[in-house]
């Protein structure tokens, strides 16, 4: 499965839209989401004849990075940032709302910096955030509709991997819920977990006792990629959430069988790294981009089960190796002028990194169809204008 689209020249953030449910025709402002390395959200309006404009609507203090639609609502969506800042929208009205400030269950002064948030497709009330601890917090908008100020950052219920739990060293990147109503979360430098609506750990994971998280089950795992370098999104795919897929710092697409979670393909996807991934909400078309000037859009095509490539061993193998590397390393405080150094540095061994990556050939099969629909000049790379947040540094 292969359809890669090429898109604007002139990179300025990993940005997807996820646009809403109503026909194009529609008189009404977009209800679409857009995730941005900036602080402001914006709506979209398409109108007849392809004019695009935008509206304001609302500004968070840091970067934002991703939105989530109310499932069935073409008005109602919610933002969060790395301020910790959790907002609700709703287009009927002159501006959003400020539900709460998301803080560390042991610092209350600590924000947590929001990367991902989602509703679940079930019960549009409930939605989850994650970001820059180890938790998945689950929250019910009702308490926030009846104005309850008491204890208002609580959250109804929170999910994490036993053996992450009170570790403190990792965090979330993404979070998506799939119709049968788990989540699924992807952690940074660690594997993407599946969990149950079971398997929560009650609203403050860090009061829980420790015979209670051995009680619990432990949730499908999903491993063979490399969350590191960047904000890596995650997802369900097929008509049945069939499948997991993510990106990964070695620039391919993974899919896992979601129940087992076997690999069933792994696609190149970008000369460096794949970051966002997005399924199209009614049809078999999937949407990837990463630092490559390149949107990629898939779809199955092929009428036989694909092999794996040759190289996938070795792959995964460096990619294991990379992360246990990593996670021997002593953490270090470093100051400003160190870290931009270590930053150039890793932008130079990226590139040499990338000589001696596989060829796309590698990657490809004669079932495989590829369409390339130009934008604008396509430079060979732009790294060293990019966001140093584009690497993160323990």
């Amino acid at each position: 499965m292969a359809a890669p689209v090429e898109a604007a020249g002139g990179r300025k953030a990993n940005c997807f839209f996820e646009v809403g449910r109503r026909e194009i025709g529609s008189s009404f402002p977009r209800a679409s989401s857009r995730r941005i390395s900036g602080s402001e959200v914006r709506v979209g309006q398409l109108k007849e004849g392809g004019e695009v404009t935008t509206r304001l609507v609302g500004e968070h203090d840091s970067p934002v990075h991703k939105m989530a639609i109310e499932p069935g609502s073409p008005y109602i969506f919610y933002s969060c940032g790395e301020d910790g800042l959790v907002q609700h929208f709703d287009l009927r009205s002159d501006s959003g709302k400020k539900l709460f400030t998301c803080y560390s269950f042991l610092n209350d002064r600590r924000r947590v910096r929001l990367n991902s948030i989602a509703i679940d497709p079930q019960n549009p009330y409930y939605f989850s955030i994650g970001g820059s601890d180890e938790y998945v917090r689950l929250y019910d908008m009702r308490r926030f509709q009846l104005d309850d100020s008491r204890n208002i950052n609580q959250p109804v219920d929170t999910f994490c991997p036993k053996h992450l739990v009170k570790g403190g060293k990792v965090h979330i990147t993404s979070i998506a819920y799939s119709y049968a109503r788990e989540i699924l979360v992807s952690y940074n430098d660690e594997l993407v977990y599946l969990f149950q609506s079971n398997m929560g750990l009650g609203p403050n994971p860090e009061a829980a006792q420790p015979e209670c998280f051995d009680m619990l089950d432990q949730p499908q795992a999903y491993s063979g990629h490399r969350n590191y370098r960047t904000v890596k999104g995650v997802s369900f795919f097929g008509p049945n959430d069939e499948y997991v897929v993510s990106g990964s710092d070695c620039g391919n697409v993974f899919i896992w069988r979601k129940k087992g979670g076997e690999l069933m393909r792994m696609m190149n996807g970008d000369k460096s790294v794949v970051n966002c991934i997005e399924p199209h909400p009614h049809f078999p078309f999937m949407a990837t981009s990463g630092i490559d000037k390149t949107v990629k859009l898939w779809t199955p095509s092929s009428k036989k089960v694909m092999s794996l490539p040759k190289n996938v061993k070795k792959i995964i193998t460096s990619n294991e190796r990379g992360r246990e590397v990593n996670a021997s390393r002593a953490e270090a405080t470093l100051s400003s002028d160190v870290i931009m150094r270590m930053l150039r540095l890793h932008r130079r061994q990226s590139e040499l990194h990338r000589e001696n990556e596989p060829a796309a050939a590698d990657f490809a099969s004669d079932d495989d169809e590829t369409f390339y629909i130009g934008f604008g000049n396509t430079e060979r790379d732009e790294r060293e204008n990019s966001d140093p947040r584009e690497c993160i540094v323990t």
